[in-house]
């Protein structure tokens, strides 16, 4: 360094960004919003042939599960969200009766769905099905659409979540108050987030889902039903949460913490 010059700090001097924002035609413009329309439509398509074959294969696996003691109530636990709806100890009594849980899509629109958890006898409520319901409602215009050779509609390409579903509150018929689990439990909202979920079960009430669980039990546990079962899916558990139950007095009744499989190793 020549005599009498200072070392320059970094950053001193702002390199010009190599990779500058990009200007964009608007013949360019219209061609990638066609593209990205074309690609949306691709994938529409193969969504609803998906369903279709998928179908099928889930009902055979359904009458294998319904074999298998508590295998939803602990699929849903080993999901971290889930289980963080599930808080309480009565939650998870309560879901040791679920004996099946069921996704029904909508023959329209498979995006939507209604959710369908299935109960044997149990000291907390008389209802055997407890749905929950995410209704498509189209729009006027889509009364007047007409299909085109892949089953589709204009209405179909341009669905939107939040306009085109409306979510149906279900009632459960709790059998006291001592069991009343959403008033025992209530769901506490500070500006629109959830503060204190409470019980899981409040999961049920309301025509809102801020957590998305109604999404994550169809798009995520419902279709990795086995994955989640066994732990696969569940990357972040540690042997120390492993054995965390271990010494719950509870632990044997219920048993929902249970199998837990390590991280699987990559090849």
């Amino acid at each position: 360094m020549a005599k009498g010059t200072k070392r320059a700090s970094p950053g001193a001097e702002t390199e010009k960004n190599p990779i500058p924002e990009p200007e964009l035609g608007e013949e360019d413009a219209a061609k990638l919003d066609q593209i990205a329309k074309d690609i949306r439509r691709a994938e529409l398509i193969l969504e609803r042939r998906a369903q279709a074959t998928l179908t099928p294969v889930y009902e055979k696996r359904r009458e294998v599960l319904k074999g298998i003691p508590r295998f939803w109530a602990v699929a849903l636990m080993n999901h971290r969200l889930i289980e963080m709806h599930a808080q309480h100890h009565t939650d998870k009594l309560a879901l040791s009766y679920l004996e099946d849980l069921w996704i029904v899509r909508d023959k329209d629109e498979p995006k939507v769905f209604t959710i369908e958890f299935y109960f044997k006898e149990n000291p907390f409520f008389s209802d055997a099905v407890l749905k929950k319901v995410y209704k498509f409602v189209p729009s006027n215009a889509a009364a007047d659409e007409k299909p085109d050779a892949d089953g589709l509609t204009p209405s179909m390409e341009d669905f939107s979540w939040e306009r085109d579903v409306a979510i149906e509150p279900s009632t459960i018929n709790w059998k006291d108050d001592s069991k009343n689990l959403q008033k025992l439990y209530p769901q506490v909202l500070d500006e629109d987030d959830i503060a204190d979920p409470g019980s899981f079960f409040n999961f049920f009430a309301g025509t809102k889902d801020q957590a998305e669980l109604g999404v994550i039990i169809a798009n995520e546990v419902f279709p990795d039903a086995i994955d989640f079962f066994t732990g696969r899916m569940d990357d972040d558990l540690t042997d120390d949460e492993d054995d965390s139950d271990d010494d719950d007095e509870d632990a044997e009744e219920i048993d929902l913490e249970k199998p837990r499989a390590k991280k699987a190793k990559q090849a």
